[in-house]
């Protein structure tokens, strides 16, 4: 009877895989954060080195421009040399550039803006493997079925991270001076890649999960000897690329995330200016007022992921689980426009909290990249898919800026947000066909 009820509990999967995807998404909401270091630090750090709007506005930019660069070859090196080296050394990288904006000023000879323009550039760099990497890490680490979940936890810390760790930033600056906010996440980072090199590993080489976890996610369709297979291996060849931009499921992939992410960086840039300009809030309130709406956000992209990957195992169709979650969902961002003809404050704050909770459920791109990715290609597949994504946020600002100042106003603004929600629904319903794994033979 004894020997029975061990081999029951012998028999059932561990649950490794949860700690990694809570792991990631810690991980994940730290990269947020470090991008918004200076988000949150630049009004004092700007006033202390004298640095002009336009100086601001470009050291901003800085960023999203290598980061959006840096995709395609980020991922082929995950490919070529694995994500734990890869992803581990991204971490540490990024941390030290950011901690090193600290410096700023205290170094004669060097001027503020090219400095701090050069490192946030560097930082872009060095965090260019990361979404690629998690969506390797989802690829070999979930079956099919849970795989919505999962990639919706790690794209949902970018909503996290602002509830999280501003907070946190803001009363560094407050009580210890703005330089202290890159000395701390710089350190936080630090810290991080040192445990994710103790812990993550891919599922045949982690020492604390069992044959049947192993076996769960072997069935599912987890790619269990990914990190085997693609080591060593050079995937950044003109003919692979050539298969990612050709093929025509890919296309609509790579023009869905984008559009997505216009909402997303209209959001992350021009909104508490919004909030402030168009609908005369004070800094403070518009800071409160965003918050909202990326908790709706993170709640909206859970939501999205449990409902996709229920529909997968209630129904076993790949391309109704993926696609009913974001059509339903970029119809509800639809709401942004509704603002144009709103003239109270908390009902503009419902209707972007409801569109940001539309944008969350429909933001499956990750989980349908780790569905689609050629299986030797899955971090230059995923450097791809976030480079067209990450070009929203060098075309959205510009083009926000553009209108609000011709217009004096946001009202055709919101409008070039609202078409691209109904852009990235014609992208998946008329472009992309049916979703499942391209094979390079293609």
């Amino acid at each position: 009877m004894h020997m029975t009820a061990d081999r029951h509990v012998a028999s059932r999967p561990t649950r490794v895989r949860y700690k990694i995807i809570a792991l990631i998404f810690i991980i994940t909401s730290l990269n947020y954060a470090d991008r918004a270091t200076f988000s949150i630090a630049g009004s004092a750090a700007s006033t202390e080195l004298g640095l002009s709007p336009i100086q601001t506005g470009f050291i901003l930019s800085a960023f999203a421009w290598a980061y959006a660069l840096a995709q395609i070859p980020g991922g082929a090196l995950l490919d070529r040399f694995g994500t734990k080296r890869i992803y581990a050394g991204a971490i540490a990288i990024w941390s030290l550039f950011t901690a090193a904006q600290a410096m700023i000023g205290l170094v004669p000879g060097l001027t503020a803006v090219t400095t701090l323009f050069t490192l946030r550039f560097l930082v872009g760099l060095a965090e260019a493997p990361s979404f690629p990497g998690n969506a390797r890490l989802v690829a070999a680490w979930f079956p099919g079925p849970e795989r919505g979940t999962a990639s919706a936890i790690f794209n949902s810390a970018q909503y996290f991270s602002l509830v999280a760790f501003a907070p946190l930033m803001g009363w560094l600056v407050h009580s210890h001076g703005w330089r202290s906010v890159f000395w701390t996440m710089g350190g936080l980072g630090v810290i991080a890649a040192l445990v994710f090199v103790r812990f993550i590993h891919g599922p045949d080489r982690h020492p604390a999960i069992n044959a049947a976890e192993l076996d769960l996610i072997r069935e599912g369709g987890g790619q269990i000897g990914m990190e085997q297979r693609g080591n060593g291996s050079a995937t950044f060849t003109w003919p692979n690329v050539r298969v990612l931009l050709t093929n025509r499921m890919m296309i609509g992939i790579y023009l869905g995330q984008y559009c997505i992410n216009v909402l997303t960086y209209f959001f992350v840039t021009w909104f508490p200016i919004y909030l402030v300009k168009e609908r005369g809030m004070n800094i403070l309130e518009a800071g409160f007022a965003a918050a909202l709406p990326a908790l709706c956000g993170f709640a909206g992209g859970l939501a999205g992921g449990i409902c996709s990957d229920r529909i997968l195992k209630r129904t076993g169709n790949l391309d109704r689980a993926r696609k009913v979650p974001l059509v339903a969902g970029m119809l509800l961002a639809t709401l942004i426009l509704a603002c144009v003809w709103v003239d109270t404050g908390w009902l503009v704050i419902v209707l972007m909290s409801l569109a940001f909770f539309g944008k969350g459920i429909a933001s499956l791109g990750w989980a349908v990249m780790a569905d689609v990715a050629p299986r030797k290609l899955a971090g230059l597949s995923g450097g791809v898919f976030n480079m067209f994504g990450n070009m929203a946020g060098i075309v959205t600002p510009v083009v926000v800026g553009y209108i609000v100042a011709v217009t004096g106003s946001f009202d055709l603004a919101l409008a070039f947000v609202a078409a691209h929600c109904l852009l990235t629904i014609v992208a998946y319903t008329m472009v992309v066909g049916p979703i499942r794994r391209l094979e390079l033979g293609e």
